[in-house]
């Protein structure tokens, strides 16, 4: 338990660290489904985020979380680093996946392409910007692809210059939605032609992007489809920011969102919850809570007669992330999933 003093502490040190080291935090998530459906192979990924080929922990490096989920056979390993060690950290990562996961026996309910399927990387506070993001994506997009021989990859957001595409049109053009995505028609951005074996990595660099998944009480893929399609940012009505997928999951019907941060200050009544926001490169952003998400999508699943089973975050909220890397780097802990259960805020 962290009292509020251990909390500022930890906060100063950090600051005096990106100060005095000229390393500002990035974060990196990356999607990967474990081939097995073992936690070993997951966690053996998230090992090589944290050590050197001669085995020695890297310094300023730390993973903050990892998420599996058997129904979909995917994980979501959250990295946090210094500017100077996030690359290879992240490099490593990959070329450890592609190691160990085959994506010829790969099978699972969400929509995955590749080995490493998205390695996103978001500023994680006002000490680093665009281009110290665009930097490492491109690195890492590039690194992957000359280290292991096969793998490609395609960019997306700040990374896809000029065009600054986001996630879900790079997705779309990639085929990432169809059941069975031909990779013999994609061209990717870099690398060969995509292979079975690794299939294709997304890379790219953007605002922080919060996972939220709702679970409503039905089987229903079309309702819950209708739910997604009503609450999606393209639709008139919908929330700002939110891409939302409706999948079948443990017996019922996951309303999974990205909800990606928007720019300009937070909307809303001063009675409602207030939407968190951040500072990048000194603009402001922010991005819808959960508690809106969850809000919505009970009316309308009320309207159909369905009840919410409840709501997950697939890791944590841009201040969360931001609070528990303070506490991680500033204590030297790398294998920090393994202890942020024990931490209250």
């Amino acid at each position: 338990v962290w009292s509020r003093n251990t909390h500022q502490q930890a906060a100063r040190d950090v600051s005096a660290f990106s100060q005095n080291r000229g390393g500002p935090i990035l974060l990196l998530k990356g999607a990967w489904p474990p081939g097995a459906r073992g936690d070993d192979v997951v966690e053996n990924v998230a090992k090589a985020a944290l050590c050197n080929a001669e085995g020695i922990q890297r310094e300023e490096t730390t993973v903050l979380n990892i998420f599996n989920d058997p129904d979909y056979n995917r994980s979501v390993i959250t990295i946090v680093a210094s500017i100077d060690s996030i690359r290879d950290a992240a490099l490593s990562a990959c070329q450890k996946a592609c190691a160990l996961i085959d994506m010829r026996t790969h099978a699972g309910v969400h929509p995955c392409m590749g080995a490493v399927d998205l390695v996103p990387f978001y500023p994680l506070g006002e000490e680093v910007g665009v281009k110290e993001c665009v930097q490492q994506a491109l690195a890492v997009a590039h690194g992957l692809t000359e280290t292991v021989c096969g793998s490609s990859a395609f960019l997306f957001g700040w990374a896809d210059t000029p065009l600054q595409r986001g996630l879900a049109q790079r997705r779309k053009e990639m085929g990432w939605f169809r059941k069975t995505p031909d990779l013999q028609a994609l061209r990717p951005d870099v690398g060969p032609q995509p292979q079975k074996r690794y299939g294709l990595t997304g890379v790219g660099a953007s605002t922080y992007v919060m996972n939220c998944n709702v679970t409503i009480d039905t089987q229903d893929i079309t309702t819950g489809r209708s739910i997604a399609a009503a609450i999606r940012e393209s639709t008139p009505g919908g929330l700002p920011g939110v891409q939302v997928l409706a999948l079948p999951h443990e017996g019922a019907v996951e309303l999974a969102c990205n909800v990606e941060s928007v720019k300009g200050d937070p909307p809303g009544h001063p009675m409602d919850e207030p939407w968190p926001s951040f500072i990048v490169d000194g603009q402001p952003y922010c991005h819808a809570p959960a508690s809106l998400i969850t809000a919505r999508v009970g009316e309308l699943a009320r309207r159909r007669g369905i009840g919410v089973k409840g709501t997950a975050l697939v890791g944590f909220t841009p201040r969360e992330c931001r609070d528990l890397a303070e506490i991680a780097l500033s204590q030297g802990i790398g294998e920090f999933w393994k202890e942020q259960r024990r931490i209250r805020m």
